[in-house]
């Protein structure tokens, strides 16, 4: 049976957006009381509707943070930081990509009284990053988990043992009721949780054996964006933001 999920706190403010492209889920979290916020994996076509939302809701971004160095779309970190000056840009040190504080596995994101606890989990890059809020019960998987998926592991130091051994130990060991909100999703799905994807990812059920060779034998085309995307990533978005009209 489904386990009864953890409630957000009631100073605790979350809000999921999309990238209809890319098909990529930003995150928008804050302390309502201080009104400090943090945006995970903010998309470069978006920042403009991100930075106001965040000045019609009164917060401050305090940090804009990637999961990884994407390789389907090009960061909105380097924009945010423009359009909302005192934002901080936040990846991993594992990633390769420049930021203004590079982060590793124990790390803390904090905003307010709150904060994300970073878990390092490579296998699709080598700089993916898990963050999980244990007072909210969620966890934000970036590539490393999809809903009934996984990242591929063809491609920008992919390991399919890294991958299926880090969910293993480090997402599927935390408590079930936890959400999983990952950074993408194709098939409209928003959220799924540790509970589920124990039981029902098709691939993360299978033995490490049987995983592998499923990743090797996915055939997945090249990803349209990976071009443009990686460079730019790497130095975090800011030579890629729009001229203004």
């Amino acid at each position: 049976m489904l386990p009864p999920r953890i409630p957000f706190s009631e100073d605790f403010f979350f809000r999921q957006l999309f990238d209809s492209e890319s098909s990529t889920y930003t995150y928008l979290l804050a302390d309502l009381t201080t009104h400090e916020a943090i945006i995970i994996d903010p998309v470069l076509e978006q920042a403009k509707r991100d930075a106001q939302l965040i000045k019609d809701l009164g917060f401050t971004l305090k940090y804009a943070v990637n999961t990884h160095m994407h390789a389907d779309h090009i960061t909105g970190s380097g924009w945010l930081k423009q359009l909302l000056p005192g934002c901080k840009s936040v990846i991993s040190e594992a990633s390769g990509a420049k930021a203004d504080i590079k982060i590793h596995e124990g790390d803390k994101v904090e905003f307010g009284r709150h904060a994300i606890e970073s878990l390092a989990t490579p296998g699709h890059t080598n700089g993916c990053m898990t963050y999980v809020i244990p007072e909210q019960g969620c966890v934000f998987t970036g590539d490393t988990l999809l809903i009934r998926g996984c990242g591929r592991t063809d491609f920008q130091e992919g390991n399919s043992k890294s991958l299926y051994e880090n969910v293993h130990s480090k997402i599927f060991s935390l408590p079930e009721n936890y959400r999983i909100y990952p950074a993408h999703d194709y098939k409209g799905q928003l959220e799924s949780s540790v509970f589920e994807e124990k039981r029902y990812n098709p691939r993360l059920t299978k033995s490490l054996e049987e995983f592998t060779k499923i990743m090797d034998n996915l055939n997945l085309p090249y990803p349209k964006k990976i071009d443009k995307s990686l460079p730019a990533n790497k130095e975090c978005g800011v030579y890629d933001i729009p001229k203004e009209e």
